[in-house]
């Protein structure tokens, strides 16, 4: 396998990463976060521009045609970066989805919008007491007249309070199958609680009692939505692994410089061995990940079997949560108490690779899940 990234996708990741450098500061990533909204609308509008929302839609469509690989360099940026705005949300499950289970009228009428920044989408999967688990159990959609009701509830729904349209799960079709459907945020019935992650993004749970839907709301075929959410699910995991990645190496470069600036009995604590075995550990279980991250992305651009895919995605989620432990665990030990406070970006880090660990499925849940998987 090539672990190098094409040209094209170095260009992708250097222009991103140029953008963050010089608009994207940390003290200015802190002031978005203190926004009322805690995104940058800015911001929004240049990803749009650098083509991250249309890259992995395809060229039928208006997009690229591209895949997770693609987006890996400039998924790495925006971990580096501790960028807060929801792009997971929108062009790896709010965009995956429309593009994958939308009709011609649907796509047509959302994903140019998307592309061009102006429609956020928001997938609500997540229910109260079901930790990871994507099928629903508390949200149900029945047939009422020409079109649908929809009642229950969902938790954790990151970039719900930015979204235009919700993506939500739910119970209905023969057999108690699962659909999808297009709920407007600001329909009567949508009531979002907001909330803040560990890591500053913006989440909400979100509670529907009542909502009527058009018939053309639902997205998809009736009660047969499992596999392209499991499909969904996999490919935005194979993205948080690689911003991951780029957030555990903003932890090692920041703490490596640290250690060459902080002296101990006059001299650079980098000089003492014991620190430098420490140093090089995190270097390797950092690349160690980056090249699992590669293999899940590689995986769900190729297709093919639904468990080998989910196999291999689970098997990079593991090592990804471990690294991302340890490397976070090991740099805020490293700067001492300074790591623990807000001015030092690396505090910062150290709660992204936490979520990060958590967020669509822990290491437990992932190593359940590879063992059923067989």
């Amino acid at each position: 396998m090539n672990f190098e990234y094409s040209e094209e996708q170095q260009q992708l990741a250097d222009s991103i990463g140029k953008y963050l450098a010089n608009e994207y500061s940390f003290e200015k990533r802190k002031a978005i976060l203190k926004s009322p909204s805690g995104l940058s609308d800015a911001a929004w509008t240049t990803f749009a521009e650098l083509g991250l929302t249309s890259i992995a839609l395809p060229e039928a469509d208006g997009g690229y045609g591209g895949g997770a690989l693609d987006l890996m360099a400039a998924m790495e940026a925006c971990g580096e970066a501790l960028v807060v705005e929801p792009l997971l949300d929108n062009i790896a499950l709010g965009g995956r989805l429309v593009s994958r289970a939308g009709s011609a009228a649907q796509r047509q009428a959302m994903l140019p919008g998307l592309m061009a920044g102006n429609l956020k989408l928001a997938f609500a999967g997540l229910e109260p007491g079901g930790r990871y688990e994507l099928t629903p159990s508390k949200t149900h959609a029945r047939a009422a007249g020409d079109g649908w009701v929809l009642d229950g509830e969902k938790c954790v729904v990151f970039g719900a309070s930015s979204a235009d349209t919700l993506i939500v799960s739910a119970l209905a079709g023969p057999a108690g199958g699962v659909s999808l459907f297009l709920v407007d945020r600001h329909a009567e019935g949508v009531t979002l609680n907001p909330s803040r992650s560990v890591d500053g993004q913006r989440a909400a749970d979100v509670r529907l009692v009542g909502v009527k839907l058009a018939a053309d709301a639902l997205l998809g075929p009736l009660g047969a939505a499992m596999p392209l959410i499991e499909e969904a699910v996999d490919f935005a995991t194979a993205l948080l692994c690689a911003d991951a990645i780029g957030a555990m190496k903003s932890a090692n470069d920041a703490t490596l410089e640290y250690m060459k600036t902080r002296k101990q009995f006059g001299v650079s604590i980098a000089s003492f061995q014991v620190l430098q075995h420490r140093m090089v550990e995190m270097y390797i279980v950092c690349e160690q990940a980056r090249s699992m991250a590669i293999m899940a992305a590689s995986k769900v651009d190729t297709g093919g079997d639904a468990a080998d895919r989910s196999r291999t995605v689970s098997m990079a989620k593991v090592k990804i949560a471990d690294a991302a432990r340890q490397i976070s665990q090991e740099s805020v030990q490293l700067h001492g108490g300074m790591g623990m406070t807000e001015e030092l970006k690396v505090s910062h880090t150290f709660r992204r690779l936490t979520m990060a660990a958590q967020r669509f499925g822990d290491a437990d849940h992932h190593l359940e899940r590879y063992a059923a998987l067989g």
